[in-house]
C-alpha cells in the first residue's frame, strides 16, 4: 500500500515526508495506521549523525488502530488500539528470564534498518528504504511491526498521551520503579529534566520518595519537575551539584539516576551517592570514565546501566496507565503535539528544549 514516510537521506539533516510503498503484514506482524508517534532523542541523533543505513524511516513510540493482521496472529483484530514498543527476538536467553529489553539481537532488530532476515517492508519504486527502525518505523502513516512488541491501549485515553510510553517514558519510569526499586522515604537524584528525567521524577513520587532532586541547566524544565514532585531543584551552572545534594541529605543520596551523556555528570552522580548507593544511567557517556573503584567498594556502591527501564512493556505499561488514570502520573505535562508534517520542527524543538516531548499526530487516526 502507499504511505507518507519521514525519509532520512544521506546529508539532509531531519527527514522529509515522501511517498513510499508499506509491504502487508508477514506471518506474526500486524499493520497499524498511526495516530501520533513520539520523537525520541534517539530518533534525533540517528537522523543527525552518520548512523544506521540510509535511506532509513526512524520512529519508535507509535501509537494507533491495527488494520491488518499477519498470519498467526491471534491476540489482535482490525479495529484494536494499539502502541508500539521495542523489539526483541523472544527466544533468547534474556527473553526467556523476562528481561526482553536485553535480548541478545536487540542491536540489529532495533537498529540494523531491516527485519531479521535483512528484508525491510518499506520501498520506494522497487527500491529498498531501510524500515523495522526498533521494529516499527513509525514515523509514518502506517507502520507494519510484529505483534509480540505491541501493547494494546484503552479506549478512554488519547493515543497521543500514551504514545511516549513505547520507550522514553517507560525508561524513567522503568529505572526508578523496576531497577532502583525506589520505596517509601528514599533519597534520588535526577540529573537532566527531559522526558526521561521528568518521567523519573513522576514515578519517584508515585512510590513515596522522600527527597526527589532534579538537576538540569533549563529553569523551565526545573519548574515543570518541581510541579511534577520534586522536592528540590539544582542548576548545575548555577552552584555545584555535588556539594548542594550534600547539603540537602548530609551523607549523600539512595540512589541517582543519569539521562545524560555528559562525563562530568557520570562522576558528579557517582560522587553524590550515599553508602550503598545506586548510580543509574541510560545512556552512554561522551568520552571515556576514569571511576574511583575504592569509593564504590569501600562504601558498597554500584553502578547499573538501564535499558527501557527493564520493562517488558505488556506488563509494565498498563502499571503506569493505571497510576495516569489514578492522577499520580501526569505525563500530558510532557507533551507538545505538532502535525506529522512539521516533524522537522519539533525535532529541533526537543533540541533546543522548547518541548520536553514532542508528539507528531496524524489526522487520519484517533
Amino acid at each position: 500500500m502507499r504511505i507518507q514516510a519521514a525519509v532520512c537521506r544521506e546529508g539532509t539533516g531531519f527527514p522529509q515526508i515522501e511517498a513510499l510503498d508499506l509491504e502487508p503484514p508477514r506471518a506474526g506482524e500486524i499493520r497499524v495506521r498511526l495516530a501520533a508517534v513520539g520523537v525520541c532523542h534517539t530518533d534525533i541523533r540517528v537522523a543527525t549523525r552518520p548512523m544506521g543505513p540510509r535511506p532509513m524511516v526512524l520512529g519508535h513510540e507509535g501509537a494507533g488502530v491495527v488494520e491488518e493482521v499477519g498470519e498467526g496472529v491471534g491476540e489482535f483484530a482490525p479495529g484494536d488500539r494499539v502502541l508500539m514498543s521495542y523489539a526483541f527476538c523472544g527466544v533468547c536467553v534474556a527473553c526467556r528470564h523476562d528481561a526482553q529489553s536485553y535480548c541478545l539481537e536487540a542491536m540489529p532488530r532495533n537498529f540494523g534498518g531491516s527485519r531479521p532476515d535483512g528484508s525491510s517492508p518499506l520501498s520506494q519504486q522497487g527500491r529498498m528504504v531501510h524500515g523495522a527502525f526498533f521494529g516499527q518505523s513509525s514515523f509514518a502513516t502506517h507502520a507494519v511491526c510484529e505483534a509480540r512488541q505491541a501493547v494494546k491501549a484503552p479506549d478512554d485515553i488519547p493515543l497521543e498521551r500514551l504514545a511516549p510510553l513505547g520507550c522514553g517514558v517507560q525508561t524513567g519510569a522503568g529505572a526508578v520503579i523496576n531497577v532502583l526499586k525506589a520505596g517509601q522515604g528514599q533519597t534520588l537524584a535526577v540529573f537532566g529534566a527531559g522526558s526521561v528525567g521528568l518521567s523519573a521524577v513522576m514515578a519517584a513520587k508515585a512510590v513515596g520518595a522522600g527527597r526527589i532532586i532534579a538537576l538540569d541547566v533549563n529553569p523551565a524544565r526545573l519548574a515543570v519537575a518541581q510541579d511534577l514532585g520534586a522536592t528540590d531543584v539544582i542548576d548545575p551552572r548555577q552552584t555545584d551539584p555535588v556539594a548542594a545534594i550534600m547539603d540537602l541529605t548530609g551523607a549523600g543520596v539512595d540512589f541517582v539516576l543519569n539521562t545524560t551523556d555528559r562525563t562530568e555528570v557520570y562522576l558528579q552522580g557517582i560522587a553524590c551517592l550515599g553508602p550503598k548507593g545506586v548510580f543509574a544511567f541510560v545512556t552512554s557517556p561522551g568520552a571515556d570514565l576514569a571511576v574511583d573503584m575504592s569509593r564504590l567498594m569501600l562504601g558498597g556502591r554500584s553502578i547499573r546501566g538501564v535499558v527501557q527501564g527493564d520493562s517488558e512493556p505488556r506488563a509494565f505499561i498498563p502499571r503506569l496507565i493505571e497510576l495516569h488514570r489514578q492522577g499520580r502520573f501526569p505525563l500530558e505535562r510532557l507533551i507538545t503535539t505538532y502535525r506529522f508534517e512539521q516533524i522537522a520542527e519539533a525535532m529541533h524543538d526537543s533540541e533546543t528544549g522548547a518541548a520536553i516531548k514532542p508528539v507528531l499526530t496524524f489526522p487520519q487516526a484517533g
